[in-house]
């Protein structure tokens, strides 16, 4: 990034995100399942994913635009016109995302997209040296790493940015195996961005519950810099045998709080993963699970802690949902913040290879 200080969305556009959202959010107990919002495209044969969404406005429309992990061919973009009726039959599917430079992409393919979202407004586009960003996780000889774009409309086309942004540690570190599931925050105060990343450990880490769990982690980078600085981990699996996140941590997406300073939707799983699992379970075995963290740091670099109770337990989810395609994993949890303090909580679950996109709403 060059030097400078982003320019902020428009007059309109914050006008009508102040009517959307309310400055700090709490975490809600009670939450209203809306059901299935986008469908995986069942014509790509037996493995197709709709999921691992990330939401911004985009005043261009006007209205809500979607980035989400859609296999084949593992990205894709939706939309949605309403500021406030966000659920079943409300999305449309506008296709793969665009890119200027495709052979640029690491493995010459990439999933799992996330757009830079400012810190202290959910759901804003940060808008850095006149451009919007996104980060995306690609191969590598086998190995998950991150790597950045930019574009000049949250529609694109993307231009991806030459080599890997946040690659995979040393050979014992937490993140030997993969860099993977990232999202990223603008702090202008700082001129910064931070990435939270999951990070998987290719040897048994220093803990005494799954040792070869992954965990969420964190890297910094200041304007200016063409690199990354890692920080380490922030959220590790949680060392209470039988927590909902105790076996291994997936995405994070980060909230300002009005309890705490900082809150976040994480996905996780109480179920450690061994190396002599099956392929398809190794690193991730079930249950995936929804819930949240939280920290009272300016800075939320350190101090998270885990909420003791999961959103739902896969035992929990009702007959209609399990008709509807639910069940098995609830994976990557992301929060539209809506007007009121409501919150628009999309994942998408169902058996591996399999997933779908859905919906709860908060009823706080």
């Amino acid at each position: 990034m060059a030097d400078g200080q982003p320019d902020r969305p428009d007059s309109v556009q914050l006008v009508m995100l102040k009517r959307i959202q309310p400055a700090t959010y709490d975490i809600p107990r009670h939450w209203s399942r809306q059901g299935l919002v986008l469908a995986r495209d069942k014509s790509a044969g037996n493995c197709s994913v709709a999921g691992d969404p990330c939401i911004v406005w985009d005043a261009e429309l006007p209205g809500w635009r979607m980035v989400l992990f859609f296999n084949p061919p593992g990205h894709a973009h939706a939309i949605c016109r309403s500021t406030a009726d966000i659920g079943p039959g409300r999305w449309e599917l506008v296709g793969p995302l665009a890119f200027t430079n495709p052979a640029d992409l690491a493995g010459h393919a990439t999933h799992k997209p996330f757009v830079i979202m400012e810190a202290h407004h959910p759901n804003v586009a940060a808008r850095i040296d006149g451009r919007y960003w996104l980060v995306t996780v690609s191969y590598r000889k086998g190995h998950k790493v991150i790597q950045r774009a930019h574009a000049e409309r949250l529609g694109g086309p993307w231009t991806v940015e030459r080599g890997v942004l946040i690659d995979t540690g040393s050979a014992t570190a937490f993140d030997a195996k993969h860099a993977d599931a990232v999202s990223a925050f603008y702090f202008p105060e700082r001129n910064a961005i931070l990435y939270f990343y999951m990070g998987y450990p290719a040897t048994p880490q220093d803990r005494r519950l799954s040792r070869y769990g992954s965990a969420q982690a964190v890297a910094v980078q200041q304007d200016g810099d063409a690199t990354v600085r890692k920080l380490g981990v922030v959220l590790a699996p949680c060392q209470q045998p039988g927590h909902w996140a105790s076996g291994w941590v997936g995405g994070l997406q980060l909230l300002p709080g009005t309890t705490h300073r900082w809150i976040a939707v994480v996905n996780a799983s109480p179920t450690a993963p061994t190396p002599q699992d099956g392929p398809i379970h190794r690193e991730e075995p079930p249950p995936s699970l929804g819930g949240f963290a939280y920290c009272n740091e300016v800075w939320p670099v350190t101090g998270w802690q885990w909420c003791p109770e999961a959103i739902e337990w896969i035992k929990d989810i009702p007959a209609a949902a399990l008709k509807n395609g639910e069940g098995v994993n609830l994976w990557r949890q992301h929060i539209l913040c809506l007007a009121g303090g409501k919150m628009a909580l999309f994942y998408n679950s169902g058996s591996y290879g399999k997933e779908q996109l859905y919906l709860k709403i908060s009823k706080e």
